[in-house]
């Protein structure tokens, strides 16, 4: 009842904020927040639709697996927003654009847009499900298991509540309830430390320097070029994990677009980017001090990363202080990622896929669609799993992003042109080809391509349009 309770006054703060700036709200206000969104606030709130909560579950159990060495994907994060910030966002306000697939209609033509926009739409309806799904089947677990609530009832119940309080202001709304949910997200993630602290009986001198000392705390790994974990395949991939799930992702740049001013949005950019450094290793401190109480109580550590935080959190054994922290804290970080992703989504499909950006009527059928496609593959992604919910994502991004980056990649570099017909078939080849080349790599040198799949991907998508565009050249 007290989850149940502090979910409810979640809920209900939400929707406060949905009715107060959802006032005369229109296209232009779901869409684009009229473009009068304050860059500090953006920034702010865009901390937290980044993490989502599926690192408020996953990262702390990294450190049982791969130690600390996430952090240097995340030092590669900081290039990848600098470049976000000072490449792509001046090309996205010279054009005025509503979504950021527009531009590849302008400089490549309509089958290069038509495709962006349904590779975007596949990636983001996987990926937030994927996400989403793991906090839909934490609170399933410890709380409406025991009520016997069957799992679907759980899902659309969720799923259903960021319908309705996104359902009219849409961005709008989006930029002031991340703002509150990143605040609760981290005041959680901070009281939640502070009482392992005290169950481990540190002070916070003690507990950085035990963090510091303990072997998990492991960040680089410089030593073993074939390891997925060494520092220059993790940082490169940061590099472009930023550039293709931000740079070229609607959903991630949606809320930069409401920024006043480009020197605003690249403001917005920067700071946030800067901030997920301090924000992962938070994460990841408290995976390290949460093994070092497993170990003191003298539990067995669960088989999979993701149920760490949960075995100690939602379980009860800390207190129902933690528990509720514990609520708080993933609710907050899975809503503030999920309601965006939907209000991207439908935004694409109104104007990207249908072209009609004015229609209202269209825009509150999509989004109502939009909510139950979503429910519906979160609960086909309880039928597969993963050890690792957040590597199956970027190993998924980097099948499904990659056409992305050869897209925007050729339109920026290049002044060529490519076959209107054959930029479908290259983008479904390229990750095809990407996926034969990692099993025969895999079989004949015992080599495990990492995140830098979304490189290689790329690449492939890169050649494929370049050589269509010089067989056109040679037709014409």
């Amino acid at each position: 009842m007290i989850i149940l309770l502090t979910i409810l006054a979640y809920f209900g703060a939400l929707m406060l904020f949905s009715r107060l700036t959802s006032r005369r709200a229109d296209n232009d206000t779901f869409f684009r927040g009229n473009r009068r969104s304050p860059w500090y606030m953006v920034a702010f709130g865009m901390i937290g639709a980044s993490i989502s909560g599926i690192t408020f579950v996953s990262v702390p159990g990294m450190v049982m697996t791969t130690q600390m060495t996430y952090m240097q994907t995340c030092l590669g994060f900081i290039l990848g927003y600098i470049a976000v910030a000072f490449i792509l966002l001046p090309v996205y306000y010279r054009f005025n654009l509503t979504t950021i697939y527009t531009y590849l209609d302008q400089r490549l033509g309509k089958g290069a847009y038509k495709t962006g926009s349904w590779f975007f739409l596949l990636s983001k309806m996987t990926g937030a499900a994927v996400r989403f799904y793991v906090v839909c089947i934490i609170l399933h677990r410890f709380v409406l298991s025991p009520l016997h609530v069957p799992f679907a009832v759980t899902v659309l119940a969720m799923v259903a509540l960021i319908w309705f309080y996104t359902r009219r202001g849409g961005i709008k709304t989006l930029v002031w309830t991340d703002t509150f949910q990143t605040l609760c997200m981290f005041s959680a993630l901070l009281l939640i430390i502070y009482n392992v602290m005290g169950e481990l009986g540190f002070g916070f001198s003690d507990a950085v320097k035990a963090i510091a000392a303990d072997e998990h705390s492991r960040m680089f790994v410089f030593d073993d070029w074939v390891s997925r974990q060494n520092f220059w395949k993790q940082f490169f991939s940061g590099i472009f994990i930023v550039i293709v799930m931000t740079g070229l992702d609607q959903d991630m740049m949606q809320k930069n677009l409401t920024c006043k001013t480009l020197r605003e949005a690249q403001k917005d950019m920067c700071t946030y980017g800067l901030a997920f450094v301090p924000a992962n290793l938070l994460f990841m401190s408290l995976g390290v001090l949460l093994v070092m109480l497993a170990q003191q109580r003298g539990l067995a550590l669960p088989q999979t990363g993701d149920e760490l935080l949960p075995m100690f959190a939602a379980s009860g054994s800390m207190g129902t202080t933690v528990v509720v922290l514990f609520t708080i804290g993933i609710v907050a970080a899975s809503f503030s990622s999920a309601d965006s992703a939907l209000t991207a989504m439908t935004t694409s499909y109104c104007v990207d896929i249908r072209e009609q950006k004015d229609d209202e009527q269209l825009r509150r059928k999509v989004h109502l669609v939009m909510a139950a496609v979503f429910a519906i593959i979160i609960l086909a992604v309880d039928c597969v799993g993963s050890s690792s919910v957040i590597d199956a994502i970027y190993v998924l991004c980097s099948y499904t992003y990659g056409p992305l980056l050869g897209l925007f990649a050729f339109g920026l570099l290049t002044r060529r042109i490519p076959a209107n017909r054959a930029v479908p078939y290259i983008a479904v080849a390229s990750p095809l080809l990407c996926f034969a080349i990692d099993k025969v790599t895999t079989a004949t040198t015992g080599y495990h391509f990492g995140y830098e799949l979304l490189m290689l991907n790329g690449m492939l998508t890169f050649a494929g349009l370049w050589l269509s565009s010089m067989l056109c050249e040679r037709r014409s």
